[in-house]
């Protein structure tokens, strides 16, 4: 049964780690200079970047709350509140880059908080099924694997801003993939640790994990962070929605009247997650800016 009361908290929590995190490591990534690097090399890289470590510490803490939450409600519940992460980064980006949040930001952040209050209370989620039969997976894997692959194999040959927003949006797609995973993981706790630790859905959940921590440096790199945040801000809570849907079973409860009210909550929300995700890189952008004319950039690793 989901509990409201509890996975809400503990959502709102996990966003505000994320709002932190990804600042740190959007900032290491893009303190890495000099000649391109792949996927790999790039992480290795960030390996040894303190910031970017910090940043990789507040993110687990992040996963372990928004397990927690999954634990006790819906991706469809959980998911929307995971974007208020934006709102939290929003005066952490101002603060970094030593500018004052603008009227126009904060309307966007109140857009993007009662859209997302709307599909919450509106859309009432209700909890579908803990876990999928393999066939399902079977079924997403051949959809969504070969539009991944492609979205790769295509960000390498074109580079740039378009590189950018495609390994993004795999990223975005593998956390929402990593997500649903979680929250079968959870479920099978109740078997005991080591039936959990047989479990293929917990060795997949992380490599979908480490998927989308290679692909959202990668696209920090790639091109700029204008293209990428937004990209990958959207794209994982509508991969998860649909997951949500369509792997687990889960439901908004509401009549027509209502659903129109989502139609419109959801409109509202991709529009001020892309906006406030411009917004917040640009911010990160000016303010790295600032700190190499400053002469107070780390030295490139």
């Amino acid at each position: 049964m989901a509990n409201v009361h509890i996975a809400a908290p503990l959502a709102v929590s996990s966003a505000l780690c994320v709002a932190i995190g990804d600042v740190l490591q959007q900032r290491a990534a893009h303190r890495i200079s000099g000649r391109s690097v792949d996927h790999i090399e790039l992480v290795a890289k960030l390996l040894r970047d303190p910031g970017w470590w910090r940043g990789a510490l507040v993110l687990l803490a992040s996963i372990g709350l928004q397990a927690a939450a999954l634990g006790q409600g819906s991706v469809l519940l959980v998911q929307p509140l995971l974007m208020l992460s934006l709102l939290f980064a929003l005066p952490l980006s101002a603060r970094l880059s030593r500018r004052t949040v603008t009227g126009r930001e904060w309307i966007w952040a109140g857009l993007l908080t009662v859209a997302v209050a709307v599909i919450v209370v509106v859309g009432h989620p209700q909890p579908g099924r803990s876990s999928a039969p393999v066939h399902t997976w079977a079924a997403v894997v051949v959809v969504l694997g070969p539009l991944l692959a492609g979205c790769v194999g295509a960000g390498q040959i074109r580079g740039g801003a378009l590189a950018a927003v495609l390994f993004a949006f795999v990223s975005g797609s593998l956390w929402a993939v990593f997500a649903v995973l979680t929250k079968e993981v959870v479920a099978r706790l109740g078997d005991g640790v080591w039936a959990t630790a047989r479990a293929p859905e917990l060795y997949a959940c992380l490599l979908a994990a480490l998927g989308g921590l290679v692909f959202s440096q990668s696209a920090f790199r790639a091109g700029p962070l204008t293209a990428s945040m937004p990209t990958l801000q959207v794209s994982q809570p509508v991969v998860a929605a649909v997951l949500g849907v369509v792997v687990l079973d889960e439901t908004l409860n509401t009549g027509r009247a209502g659903m129109v009210a989502l139609a419109v909550a959801a409109v509202v929300m991709v529009v001020a997650i892309f906006r406030l995700a411009r917004v917040e890189a640009e911010a990160t952008r000016h303010g790295l800016e600032d700190e190499q004319r400053g002469g107070t950039l780390d030295q490139p690793v």
